[in-house]
């Protein structure tokens, strides 16, 4: 007898970072979802091409399915309780987390986590702190993995599907940050 695959829900920040993630969830029985919902996305130019290149991606991996929110950078703002880091990642990724709880229980799936826990350059511990804050929270579970293992693998696989790698995180003062901007 086999097994039906668990569903989880995973917020998705950009396909880079998505392509990984899938791939281990995958390979651990998980029935994944990718969660679009990123208000922190600064430009709007900026914003539609992660959102196209993710489009893109599921396009190839039909095996995902897919949830886009709206953009609501007025979210995001009300989110920040400081425009300094660490801080201000915090009340990001605080806004992006919840959202995706929420999502999780609206939706039926019982599980949540992120690509941010792919990424080298997030806070990782905060996240996984916040997730499991918000799980106790909302009663979804959040799946924690240090999916970082394979930053150079996931990387590679991203390359050879020519999806879209952006150069910051997203927001507005990681952009400044980024190109130097005063």
């Amino acid at each position: 007898m086999s097994s039906s695959p668990t569903d989880i829900l995973i917020h998705t920040c950009c396909s880079p970072c998505l392509v990984y993630p899938a791939d281990i969830l995958k390979k651990e029985g998980f029935k994944i979802t990718a969660y679009w919902y990123n208000p922190n996305i600064h430009g709007p130019r900026e914003y539609e091409k992660r959102k196209m290149a993710l489009g893109y991606y599921l396009n190839r991996d039909k095996d995902i399915d897919y949830i886009a929110d709206i953009y609501n950078i007025k979210d995001w703002c009300a989110g920040l309780d400081s425009y300094n880091m660490p801080e201000r990642c915090m009340g990001c990724y605080k806004v992006r987390l919840k959202k995706t709880a929420e999502t999780a229980l609206k939706n039926n799936i019982g599980i949540f986590t992120t690509t941010l826990l792919y990424s080298k350059f997030q806070k990782h511990d905060i996240i996984k702190d916040l997730g499991q804050e918000i799980a106790d929270e909302t009663g979804i579970k959040f799946y924690y993995k240090d999916f970082r293992k394979g930053w150079k693998e996931g990387i590679n696989m991203s390359k050879d599907m020519e999806l879209y790698r952006q150069e910051y995180c997203g927001c507005i003062f990681s952009a400044k940050d980024r190109y130097n901007v005063s």
